[in-house]
C-alpha cells in the first residue's frame, strides 16, 4: 500500500526524467551536473553492459521503471531476463537472488525501502553474509542489496528507519552509503564488481538533488574504493564526520561556522563497513575535536563506533569531549512538526561544533 501511495505522489514529478543517455546537463559556468538518480541509473546501465552476469531484481523495476525511476530505460535495453519484476515478497525474491549469486550470477536487488528488507533479513545475514566464511572461501556471494534508507517525509515510524548500524554490525557484509552523485556512481559500480555481498543504502530525498560531476567520474571505468572516506571540506578547528544526507547538512553547518571563525573539516564516510578509521583519526589529530552526525537512533549507532575508534586511537589528541548528533531515541513521529524535531538539523550541528570549540551560546554569555 505504501508503495502505491508513493508511486502516485512521485509519478507527476518523475514523468519528464530522461533515460541515461540524455541526463547530463551543462550549466553556464561550464560545470556538468548530474542528479543522484541519474548517477545510479548510469552506473547500473554501464555495469550491465560490461558484464552479462549482472541483472536487476525487485518490485516494479521493469514495466513501471522503478518506484523512484532509478531503473528507467533498462527494461527496454536489456529485456525481462535481466530486469526482473517480482511479486511483493521480499523474502521470496531475496532468497532467489542469493541462490543465483551462489551460482556465479551478480544480482542487484532493489528494496522499495530498506524497511522492507526486514522481511528478508535471514537471507541477507544468514545466507549471503556468512556463506563465504562457512564454506572456507569456496562460495562467493556477489550480490548488491540497494534501495532508499532512513527518514523520508511523512511515512511514519515503520518506514523511516536507518539501517546503517543494523547491517554494519554483521561480519561478511560491506555497507556503503553515498551522499552525492560521484559517490552514488562510483560506489555502486564498486559494489557490483565486488565478490562479496554489499548493502547499498541510498537516501530517497537525495535522488533528485543535482551535484557537479567531472569528466573523470563520467568515464565508464570510474570506480571508488570501498572502505575509503573523503574529506569534503578541509578545516582545522573541528572534525565533523557524517554519511548520506547528513553530509550535506554538515557542509551547510561548516559554512555557518566559518562566519564565526570556526573552520570545520567535513568527512564524508561513504563506507560504513569497512569504516575508514585512518582518515577519521588523521582528521581528529589535526583538529583535536570531533562531532559525529547521523539520522539513525543514537544507541549503538555509527557515531558511537566512530567515537570508540577515536578514543582508542587518538584520545590524547582530543581537546574537548566528543559530540554525537543523532536522531531522537523514539519511533519516528508522523506529524511533520514532530518529525523535524526527531531528525538532526543544521543548527544542531552548529551548536555541537561550537560546544567542542568552547564557543557555545552559554559560554559567550558568561564571558
Amino acid at each position: 500500500m505504501l508503495g502505491i501511495v508513493r508511486q502516485k505522489m512521485l509519478e507527476q514529478s518523475l514523468k519528464k526524467i530522461q533515460p541515461v543517455a540524455s541526463v547530463l546537463r551543462t550549466y553556464s559556468s561550464g560545470a556538468k551536473q548530474m542528479t543522484v538518480r541519474e548517477a545510479l541509473n548510469s552506473a547500473l546501465d554501464e555495469e550491465m553492459s560490461a558484464d552479462s552476469k549482472v541483472f536487476l531484481i525487485g518490485e516494479e523495476l521493469g514495466e513501471y521503471q522503478g518506484a523512484y525511476k532509478i531503473t528507467k530505460g533498462l527494461l527496454d535495453k536489456y529485456g525481462p531476463e535481466r530486469v526482473r519484476d517480482t511479486p511483493i515478497t521480499e523474502a521470496g525474491f531475496t532468497g532467489i537472488a542469493v541462490g543465483e549469486a551462489y551460482y556465479g550470477l551478480k544480482p542487484v536487488l532493489e528494496f522499495m525501502t530498506f524497511n522492507f528488507s526486514m522481511q528478508a533479513i535471514d537471507h541477507i545475514i544468514n545466507s549471503a553474509a556468512k556463506s563465504n566464511y562457512m564454506s572456507a572461501g569456496q562460495i562467493s556471494v556477489p550480490i548488491v542489496f540497494r534501495g532508499p534508507n532512513g527518514a523520508a517525509a511523512g511515512v511514519g515510524a515503520q518506514h523511516s528507519q536507518c539501517y546503517a548500524a543494523w547491517y554494519a554490525f554483521c561480519p561478511g557484509l560491506k555497507v556503503l552509503s553515498p551522499y552525492n552523485s560521484e559517490d552514488a556512481r562510483g560506489l555502486l559500480k564498486a559494489a557490483i564488481r565486488d565478490p562479496d555481498p554489499v548493502v547499498f543504502l541510498e537516501n530517497e530525498l537525495l535522488y533528485g538533488e543535482s551535484f557537479p560531476i567531472s569528466d573523470g567520474v563520467l568515464d565508464s571505468s570510474f570506480c571508488l574504493p570501498i572502505g575509503k572516506a573523503k574529506i569534503e571540506r578541509k578545516g582545522k578547528h573541528v572534525t565533523i564526520a557524517a554519511y548520506s544526507k547528513m553530509v550535506g547538512y554538515s557542509l551547510k553547518a561548516a559554512e555557518i561556522l566559518e562566519k564565526d571563525g570556526i573552520h570545520a573539516e567535513v568527512v564524508n564516510l561513504r563506507s560504513i563497513r569497512p569504516l575508514d578509521r585512518s582518515t577519521i583519526n588523521d582528521s581528529v589529530r589535526k583538529t583535536n575535536r570531533l562531532v559525529t552526525v547521523e539520522e539513525a537512533f543514537p544507541q549503538h549507532g555509527v557515531g558511537a563506533e566512530i567515537c570508540a575508534c577515536v578514543l582508542e586511537e587518538s584520545f590524547s589528541y582530543l581537546d574537548a569531549p566528543v559530540e554525537r548528533i543523532a536522531g531522537a531515541d523514539v519511533p519516528m513521529p508522523y506529524a511533520a512538526n514532530l518529525e523535524r524535531m526527531a531528525v538532526p538539523q543544521v543548527e544542531d550541528i552548529v551548536r555541537a561544533a561550537k560546544r567542542t570549540c568552547y564557543r557555545s551560546v552559554l559560554t559567550a554569555a558568561v564571558s
